[in-house]
């Protein structure tokens, strides 16, 4: 499986693309960030943000994108922006016909640290390990990326099967009028 994983945010938007399955080690296809100058307005700020996502999706062709969930945070213009990009990112693979799932911050840190509490640089030491990769993606938001990209290797297989079994499920009960 081919994993896109953004880390959505306005200035530095993270991108990290990883092949893999379950249960083996991830391989790092790319990583890096979609940059925006802030004294540009939003709407022209999301346009590149959309316009660099499409060129990844295109280049890399892959077979899901992995957003992290955008939490409650102090600074309310950091967290809508942080919101406004994650939207971005679910609605151009959406459009472009691929799965959307959305990883919360503790849950990509458990997956790749053992913790869900781990700080970012326990995170991009361990997104170095398990990549083999020679130096630490920088910036922050790219071995973000990666780690959302590697979670979604390792945990969306479980989660894919489970969406699939509830959806069979519900066609079922459908199909047969609603009752059980």
């Amino acid at each position: 499986m081919r994993v896109l994983g953004v880390d959505p945010g306005l200035t530095r938007c993270g991108l990290g693309l990883v092949e893999g399955s379950a249960g083996r080690p991830p391989t790092m296809i790319a990583v890096g960030v979609v940059k925006t100058p802030a004294d540009l307005d939003i709407a022209r700020r999301l346009v590149l943000i959309e316009a660099g996502i499409i060129e990844w999706i295109t280049e890399y062709k892959p077979d899901a994108v992995a957003v992290e969930r955008v939490f409650a945070q102090h600074n309310v213009q950091t967290v809508m922006g942080t919101a406004q990009a994650a939207g971005v990112a679910m609605l151009v693979a959406a459009r472009m016909g691929l799965p959307v799932a959305l990883h919360t911050p503790s849950e990509v840190k458990a997956a790749v640290t053992g913790s869900g509490r781990a700080g970012k640089e326990q995170v991009t030491e361990m997104v170095t390990r398990i990549l083999k990769l020679p130096e630490r993606p920088t910036p922050a938001d790219a071995a973000d990326a990666l780690a959302l990209a590697i979670c979604h290797v390792w945990r969306g297989g479980v989660t894919n099967r489970f969406q699939q079994a509830v959806a069979a499920q519900a066609s079922s009960a459908s199909s047969r009028g609603g009752r059980r």
